[in-house]
Formats: structure tokens, sequence, C-alpha cells
């Protein structure tokens, strides 16, 4: 397929009959139905194959292949969207730091872009699981920013930003960044990593994610949750492996791969799971 037929049925998974005009208001609806449509899905490190991240790659697993990706995929896909539709954007990399304090140095693992327009800086995020924010933010304030989901805020200690959410009460840290320009290598290397390093928090491991309004839907191996905005999560153990195909194939969304081991890995994971204490 081309270029232009792959932006084409793109723009037709996110809503879209004709291109949009490059305007904030493009981006924030390009954003937010990206979340709600294209899960975050960790099955090929779950599986230890290959994720490769040029963009016939990525485009042939997720806009063919009915599947999802992390940020290296998903936010790759979605730049070059953005400069198609001639948004003034480029990429950056960070620090992911949730769950830990935000003054770790964790190797430049995740991707994200900015984007500028009318001179007004913003981040735009579709590939930080979970907790990927819905929605745009403005780069140069540290006031507090709402989005289609939880308020998210910015701060700069004159080196690098720091993204925070708000979950209750709490302003959790999730990831740092600078604006250096990265080359391919770069991106390669962060993906080296993520997908291939015994150390990685994503090797042999399931997390998977889906936004939609007023909701987040979470897996972490096999552990489920549904995360709510107005009350309460309401999370629960997997205790079977036909339950966790149905949250992946149904609830999430995703296409799953025909791998012969998936359904033993997945047992695994079920299996694991019921140890627990």
């Amino acid at each position: 397929m081309s270029r232009l037929t792959h932006r084409q049925l793109y723009l037709q998974r996110l809503g879209y009959d004709s291109p949009p005009p490059p305007t904030l208001q493009t981006l924030q609806a390009l954003q937010l139905r990206h979340v709600c449509t294209f899960a975050f899905e960790s099955l090929s490190t779950l599986l230890r194959t290959p994720v490769p991240i040029d963009l016939p790659s990525i485009e042939q697993k997720v806009l063919l292949d009915g599947r999802g990706g992390y940020c290296f995929e998903l936010n790759h896909m979605f730049l070059t969207l953005l400069q198609e539709l001639g948004f003034e954007a480029r990429g950056l990399t960070g620090w992911v730091v949730m769950g830990g304090p935000t003054d770790a140095r964790t190797g430049r693992t995740h991707r994200l872009s900015l984007v500028t327009l009318d001179g007004v800086r913003y981040v735009t995020d579709v590939g930080f699981g979970g907790m990927v924010p819905s929605s745009p933010l403005r780069l140069d304030t540290d006031a507090t920013q709402a989005s289609a989901h939880e308020p998210y805020r910015l701060t700069f200690n004159g080196a690098d930003y720091t993204l925070w959410a708000q979950v209750g009460e709490e302003w959790r840290g999730l990831y740092v960044f600078d604006l250096q320009e990265q080359a391919d290598i770069d991106y390669e290397i962060g993906n080296w990593y993520v997908s291939t390093h015994p150390a990685s928090t994503f090797v042999g491991q399931l997390k998977a994610a889906l936004l939609a309004p007023g909701k987040r839907y979470t897996l972490n191996n096999a552990n489920y949750a549904v995360h709510y905005l107005d009350r309460p999560s309401e999370k629960r153990a997997i205790e079977s492996t036909d339950e966790l195909l149905t949250v992946l194939q149904e609830t999430l969304g995703i296409r799953l791969p025909a791998h012969p081991l998936l359904r033993e890995t997945l047992d695994g994971l079920v299996m694991a799971n019921s140890k627990e204490p």
C-alpha cells in the first residue's frame, strides 16, 4: 500500500474522511481518538519476538494486522501523521520515572512528540500505556491542565521537564524529558533496550491499555483493571486464559498474533498470578 493509502486508512480509523487542518482542535481530537482506538500492548515483547520500528513495519502491524504497540511504534506513526497533515512537529525521548523518584535517570526508553502551533509549544503522546495523556499539553506553563481524562501538569527545572498526573488527590510523576534533537539511531537504541534487555520491564511481560470516555482499561500480565474518573477503580485477577484472551480481543480490540506459543505463554501468566499471595 502507498503512503497516501496508509494515511487514508489511519485517518479513517480515527474518524476522518478527509485530512483535517493542522490546528489545536485537530491535535486534541486526533490524540483523544488515537488513545481510544489503538491499544497500547506488549504482546511482541511478551513473546520475545522482534519489535521493528521502521514506519512500514509499524503500519503493517497496527493498521493492517489489527495490533497495537508501545511508544516507539505508536508515537512514531502518530508523529508521521501530524507531519503529513502540516503540523510543525518532531520527536523527543525521555526517562520513565513512574513508581520511583522523579530524579532517577532510567535510560531514554520513552518516545513522545513536540508540536508548535502559532508559536506555542505542546507535547503530545499516544504511547504511555495506562496513564497516557488523552490531550496535548502546553509545554511552557506549570499550571494544572485539564485533559479528556485526569488533570496533568508539567514542571521545568531549567534542564528538563517532568510530566505529572493527578490520580485522586495525589500527583504522580510519570516521565522526565528534554528537548534534545533525536535521530533514528536514538529511537533504535531505546527500542532495543525495551524489547530485548533482560532488565527491561517489558521482556516476557504483558502490558496493555486502552482508553474510553471517562475510563481507562489496563492489563498488567493477568491483573485487569478499569479506572474511572468519577468512582473507584474495579480491579480483579484474571483466572483463566480464555478470559484473558477475551479481554485482549473484545475489550482492548487487539487482533491476536498467530504465534505458536501465545496460548502457552498466556497460560503461564494466569498460573503465575494464581500463585501470588
